[in-house]
């Protein structure tokens, strides 16, 4: 049984605009499986990850970090082989010479949910805390944390051209984290 490990340079692969001049991400890495490198506006190389559906993704990097994603360059793969993608991932980190800052202690806001309550204003905070509102009031207070982080974030993403739908999981609101349906 062969598998197919030509590993792609980082250096050798295109850039494809993050956001193209209609507002879509790069469509053509819809379903497919890989490994991309995700690049800052002046093409520094910020995250290197792997997926079984590249371009939902590279949606959820961008609601993550709008501010780091402007270029993206893609090998794919027919058949899912997390050995295969793994050897592309490290390959690629290696050939950049450091660990990008996405792969590093700056994982988690690459990775996880965004947690609303880290952001949460000195008024907000104080209304969370008060002892004398119930959990249902707490929730809501949380709640509505995370639409004003949610309206910041498409604000941003606005303004960079995005045209497509972006919608967060409303479930997950409630708990002041906010993540892509």
């Amino acid at each position: 049984m062969t598998t197919e490990t030509n590993i792609s340079s980082l250096a050798t692969l295109e850039y494809f605009p993050y956001i193209d001049e209609n507002g879509q991400l790069p469509e053509q890495f819809s379903g497919k499986i890989g490994v991309y490198a995700i690049f800052d506006q002046q093409k520094a190389l910020q995250f290197v990850g792997y997926s079984r559906d590249v371009c939902l993704s590279l949606k959820q990097h961008l609601v993550r970090q709008p501010q780091q994603c402007y270029w993206v360059k893609v090998q794919t793969i027919e058949r899912p082989n997390r050995t295969i993608l793994e050897n592309i991932e490290n390959t690629w980190m290696a050939e950049n010479g450091i660990v990008p800052a996405g792969n590093g202690e700056n994982k988690q806001k690459w990775t996880d949910p965004i947690d609303a309550k880290a952001v949460m204003t000195p008024e907000e905070q104080a209304n969370y805390q008060n002892p004398l509102i119930d959990d249902l009031m707490q929730m809501k207070i949380i709640k509505n944390v995370a639409r004003r982080v949610e309206a910041e974030i498409l604000a941003v993403l606005a303004t960079r051209g995005l045209q497509m739908q972006v919608r967060f999981n409303p479930k997950l609101k409630e708990e002041g984290l906010l993540d892509l349906k």
